[in-house]
């Protein structure tokens, strides 16, 4: 197995002795040899199993010999946007650009386009017009169906037909690019590859689909949202590996886009031998000039213990990429990626991170998850904890007390996420105390993301009376161990479901608590979660009912506003809110309201008066002073020289 970096070159290839490769990975972000980069793992994953890679990254996607560099891959390429949506790297809720990109090097903005993956791969179809273009990543995982795209407001069609590209490996691939590799290098062709799980196609005879349900077809979802609802009701019922069915997506001109049951979850060995491989565990040297690639400081002390997630988040995506089964690694392959960074000269001494998707997760749910697979119409811990849902910490305990107990580590810290429910649905108390004890810097940051049960239930969230109990416990705690530590919780606004109603809520909730969060996060709606779908059809396709949408910008800025409603900036926002939700009784001065009425002209002309008489009034009061200081130096001086 080769060392180093991956060639990025021609020159670097033939370093290597090599004439040619087998693959070429085109990717959105900077090359970064680290397992917390899917396209490091997918490289060293061919790589392990003799295939000859290449990587291009950050193509110009203006110029097709930019993806020319090694030449036709004899097998196929691989086509990633990146870590990221390329829109969502791109732009804010807002729709405004970002200013920074940081999986670029120095951070710039701008490195690639929008929609990279269906830009990168017309690109290549331009230059190499029959190569075989394998998709994947983030991007390609979650568009893999017709989604909504909320940049452009429409439906769209699978990335795989707007990208010209032949598969789609979707999920985390570890198993499907290898059967996509191997079949490729037997002589079957790219358009015959129709039976590896984890992947989708596109074919115009859909007589060998086994077992398939058929989903509307693209122009029904077009015409009618509600179908749209319908189908992706169907497609989030089987994104289990045991249970799910192929799922086959009617388009115009007789072309389906077919899509095969998830790729099996992978098991300890198989996850500790994925990072196992030879990373490099930094960004490519040539990098070096532009000031490095930013995204590698957030994760380069932390460590991956566990992928998937049965929290079940309406608005998160893991459940369409990751799945709900969750996939774990040995405590010695966590320990021996730790000692690796113990021996990295920038260590301080921290490990900045034990977790994955939810860090308290480090087995399944239940016992029959990962022989029949989970519940198709039953969430493990929404409304409330299953009645058959395991709770227990001690593996995880037992993972953080040897990380703990490492020569050279001061403090390992959790900071991907605590699901407080499951950590509450915990009997033994050890776990939550020895968190609290040695694994918060300070803040501990937990998500509640409202305290409206209405919106909260739209959310697939615990009821507020969940939290509540926690922050209590949470504070117990720190009493009783002698802390002074504090919880950040993150905050929503406009999700589906909320009206200005509950927003003055969670504002109302906010004046009690003594809290006006920094940041607040705007509702976004990205590609194939529930809460998107709601966004678009008004629907929530679980019970089919229909849902509030805040959609205008304003009204978002309103509800926004509303939870910072102390900054002077937001008073207009917060004011107009009020009136227009019936709430004038929290404008005033009483100790409730959230904010003063506004004042009069006449009493802006007084307030100006009055603040100018002060202002004279002190600097009258600070010359006077000054004057006495300066009369008792002098006096002090001719003393002295007498």
């Amino acid at each position: 197995m080769s060392s180093g970096f991956l060639p990025v070159s021609r020159k670097e290839m033939t370093e290597r002795g090599w004439d040619g490769v087998d693959f070429v990975y085109v990717s959105g972000d900077a090359y970064v040899d680290h397992p917390s980069f899917g396209h490091a793992i997918i490289t060293r994953i061919l790589e392990a199993h003799g295939y000859r890679v290449g990587v291009i990254a950050q193509p110009d996607w203006k110029d097709e010999e930019s993806v020319a560099v090694f030449g036709a891959p004899r097998l196929a390429f691989f086509v990633s946007a990146g870590n990221m949506d390329s829109m969502v790297n791109h732009y804010y809720v807002s729709k405004k650009p970002r200013e920074t990109d940081a999986y670029t090097p120095g951070g710039k903005a701008g490195k690639r386009p929008d929609h990279a993956a269906v830009v990168y791969s017309n690109l290549i179809r331009r230059k190499y017009r029959n190569a075989t273009i394998i998709l994947g990543g983030i991007e390609a995982s979650l568009r893999r169906m017709a989604h909504y795209d909320y940049w452009s407001d429409s439906l769209k069609r699978s990335i795989l037909l707007d990208a010209q590209a032949d598969l789609i490996s979707y999920g985390m691939g570890e198993k499907s690019v290898v059967e996509i590799a191997d079949a490729l290098a037997s002589g079957i062709e790219a358009r015959d590859i129709c039976f590896v799980p984890g992947t989708v196609y596109k074919t115009k005879d859909i007589s060998g689909v086994y077992d398939g349900v058929t989903l509307p077809s693209y122009e029904e979802m077009k015409t009618e949202k509600r179908r749209y609802a319908d189908s992706f009701l169907i497609q989030y019922e089987n994104t289990d590996p045991f249970t799910g069915k192929t799922l086959i997506e009617p388009y115009p001109g007789g072309v389906y886009v077919v899509q095969n049951p998830p790729q099996p979850p992978l098991t300890m060995q198989e996850m500790d031998d994925v990072y196992a491989l030879p990373y490099m565990r930094t960004y490519h040297p040539s990098y070096e000039k532009d000031g490095g690639v930013p995204a590698i400081r957030e994760v380069k002390f932390s460590l991956i213990s566990n992928r998937g997630c049965f929290g079940g988040c309406s608005f998160c995506a893991l459940t369409f990429h990751q799945g709900r089964i969750i996939q774990v690694r040995s405590h010695e392959s966590i320990v021996r990626e730790a000692e690796l960074m113990i021996r990295d000269p920038e260590f301080k001494g921290y490990i900045h991170d034990v977790g994955g998707p939810t860090a308290n997760f480090r087995a399944p749910a239940c016992e029959k998850q990962t022989t029949y697979g989970v519940c198709k119409k039953k969430q493990c811990l929404f409304p409330k904890p299953c009645n058959n849902l395991i709770a227990d910490h001690s593996d995880y305990l037992t993972l953080l007390r040897r990380l703990r107990a490492l020569p050279g580590v001061k403090k390992v810290f959790i900071r991907s996420g605590i699901r407080f429910d499951y950590l509450l649905a915990d009997p033994d108390d050890t776990f939550f105390r020895e968190l609290v004890e040695h694994h918060v810097s300070g803040q501990l940051k937990v998500a509640p993301e409202h305290i409206a049960d209405a919106v909260l239930s739209r959310m697939g969230k615990p009821r507020n009376a969940v939290y509540e109990t926690f922050v209590a416990k949470y504070k117990r705690l720190n009493e009783k161990l002698g802390k002074k530590q504090f919880l950040v919780p993150y905050l929503m606004s406009s999700h589906p479901g909320s009206t200005l109603k509950e927003a003055v809520a969670l504002a109302e909730y906010l004046r009690d608590l003594g809290y006006m969060p920094e940041q607040v996060q705007d509702f976004y709606p990205t590609p194939s979660t529930m809460s998107t779908v709601m966004y678009y059809t008004g629907v929530d396709p679980r019970d089919g009912k229909d849902v509030y949408v805040c959609r205008s910008p304003h009204e978002k800025a309103m509800q926004r506003a509303l939870i910072q409603y102390r900054n002077p900036k937001n008073y207009e926002l917060v004011r107009e809110a009020l009136v227009s939700a019936g709430r004038e009784d929290l404008i005033g001065f009483d100790k409730k309201c959230l904010i003063r009425p506004r004042q009069t002209a006449a009493e802006q002309k007084t307030s100006k008066e009055q603040k100018k008489t002060t202002a004279g009034k002190t600097s009258v009061k600070k010359k006077t002073i000054r004057n006495v200081h300066k009369k008792k130096e002098r006096r002090v001086q001719n003393a002295a020289r007498k």
